[in-house]
Order: C-alpha cells, then structure tokens, then sequence
C-alpha cells in the first residue's frame, strides 16, 4: 500500500525509503493462462494489466502446463518449439529479463580456461565496485578492466578473433559495466 503514497517532502520520502516497506517494492504479476490465451489476452489478463498499469507493475503471462513441457526438453528443441508457439521466450524466461530489469540488475562475466562465471550487479556500477564482488582485493588493487562482449565471443568464437576485430577493450576506474559485458580484471594488492 505504501506505493500509493507520495511523500509530501524530502524527510517524509527519506522516512518512507527507510521503512523498507514490502508494499514500496517494485511489483511483477505472473499471469498464467492456458494455451489458448498466450495470444488473445483473456478478460482476466486484462484486469491484471489494468491494476498492474495503475501501480507501474509489470506483467507477465505464461502458461504454466506449457511451461512444464519446455523445462524436460533439451535446448534445441525448446527453442524450435517456442518458435512454433509464436512466442518471444519462455515464461520462465521473460520472468527472469522482467526481474532483472525491475531490480535494475545486469549481468557480466568472467572467464579462464576452465570455467565462465557470471556476476549480477547492479545497473551504473562501475569496473572497480564489480571486481569488488568477486573478491574484494580485486576493488582495492583496480588498475584497469579488460572488455569483450559475451555476443563478440558467441559469434567470433574466439578471444582472438575479437581482438583482431578490435572488438577489445581496455576500461579505468570510470567505466560502467555492461551487462554481457567479458571481463578480465588486473589488480595489484
């Protein structure tokens, strides 16, 4: 309910942030209908978006028997079969992109010979607080951030033929991360 208020002032606002309300959150609905209603909104659609719309929510609708069927398949046949329903993604999906962007959170990488990690970090965090998440050594010693983007990688399929690209680049203390950004940090603690 704390959504429907507005502070009257900056010290009413400050109090109100403070309080941490459930109700001052930002909200998503999950819609879910049969299969039939994933293209021709149903009336009950309609009503959730209509109140989503008036608390600046936002909505998401998924067929849940469907999405049942997508989580045993294996990938290749999941996205032929998202294909033939007409649809842009999975619900689960669309609910993750929707949650990630109502939290403002991106996602970047790291990688060596052996694995790929991915970080989530907050949109506007700059290359020395991001390293800070994987150690904390690695934000006091910052120096500098090495960049490619995961896309350059998937289509080059080399670290080498982005470079040669010129799709690398080096970033200071400045730099805002990406989401999808590659990062390879160099530290000095």
């Amino acid at each position: 309910m704390a959504g429907y208020f507005s502070a009257k002032n900056q010290e009413e606002e400050l109090w109100i942030r403070d309080a941490h309300l459930l109700t001052n959150k930002p909200v998503m609905y999950i819609a879910n209908v049969d299969e039939n209603s994933l293209h021709a909104e149903n009336p009950y659609v309609l009503q959730v978006r209509e109140v989503a719309a008036k608390e600046k929510a936002k909505v998401v609708v998924a067929c849940t028997k469907l999405e049942a069927e997508i989580a045993i398949m294996e990938k290749e046949e999941r996205v032929e079969f998202i294909k033939e329903l007409g649809i842009p993604a999975s619900g689960l999906e669309q609910v993750i992109r929707e949650g990630y962007a109502l939290l403002e959170l991106i996602t970047f990488f790291t990688c060596g010979p052996k694995e790929v990690h991915a970080w989530t970090v907050k949109q506007g965090t700059t290359a020395p607080k991001a390293a800070g998440v994987i150690h904390s050594d690695f934000e006091k010693g910052f120096i500098r951030a090495e960049i490619m983007k995961a896309k350059d990688i998937i289509a080059l399929r080399t670290e080498h033929l982005v470079k040669e690209k010129g799709l690398f680049r080096v970033e200071g203390a400045e730099y805002i991360v990406e989401d999808g950004d590659v990062v390879h940090f160099r530290f000095n603690v």
